[in-house]
């Protein structure tokens, strides 16, 4: 098996009028590192991750997800390899309005081939461990910012996925939520998943053993804590 969970090789992602998001992009992250992507906005650290999530293709470049080279997946195995082993968790939370906090993590588990009831099960279940045991049958609309990251956590988290990928999951939240969130992701990631975190907050990014820089769409810094 192979020691990296994400394998770039000279990725680029262009679109129409020659205008590139990603140019030469080479990255390797390993099982179960921690790893903060860092740039400013316009930086092609979204691509990156949509990429990396094979949420979109490459225009150039072999991009390999856990062993599979996703050039050679059609459709249906794209959706298998994310609904089996990549989790997602956004800035903005993706839940659906008017349904449950139980529910909106038992729908994450749709695609998996999973029953009703082992699915709401497994939902319980991660809804329990970051702490929204007493928010099971609430609505988005009820939740607080920060409950509402946590429940798209629990998402994430009830695949029991091998990559976990995150979208400025801080960036909508004040400060205390936001630390709890950060520390529900470090748990993640003592518990063994690789853990990606797009991030413009410096402060934020210091704080992952890795920080990989994008600026106009190029990797121009991979460093490890305590590395220059």
């Amino acid at each position: 098996m192979s020691q990296s969970i994400v394998s770039l090789k000279n990725v680029s992602r262009s679109f129409a009028g020659g205008v590139f998001a990603l140019r030469d992009v080479s990255l390797d992250i390993a099982r179960g590192e921690l790893v903060a992507i860092v740039g400013p906005s316009g930086s092609g650290k979204s691509t990156m991750l949509n990429i990396i999530g094979t949420l979109d293709r490459a225009s150039a470049g072999e991009v390999e997800i856990d062993g599979l080279a996703v050039a050679e997946l059609g459709d249906n195995d794209l959706s298998a390899l994310r609904a089996h082993r990549i989790g997602f968790v956004f800035q903005h939370f993706h839940l659906s309005p008017g349904v449950s906090a139980l529910d909106n993590v038992a729908d994450g588990l749709l695609y998996t081939g999973t029953g009703l009831r082992q699915r709401r099960e497994r939902a319980e279940a991660a809804l329990v461990e970051v702490g929204l045991a007493h928010r099971l049958d609430h609505r988005p609309h009820q939740l607080s910012g920060g409950e509402k990251q946590r429940t798209a956590i629990a998402r994430a988290l009830a695949r029991r996925p091998v990559l976990l990928l995150a979208d400025e999951p801080t960036g909508a939240l004040d400060s205390t939520s936001g630390e709890g969130v950060v520390q529900l992701l470090f748990e993640l990631h003592r518990q063994g998943t690789a853990v990606v975190v797009i991030t413009h907050d410096r402060d934020l990014a210091v704080r992952f053993e890795r920080q990989a820089a994008m600026r106009d769409g190029q990797l121009v810094e991979d460093a490890r804590r305590g590395q220059p």
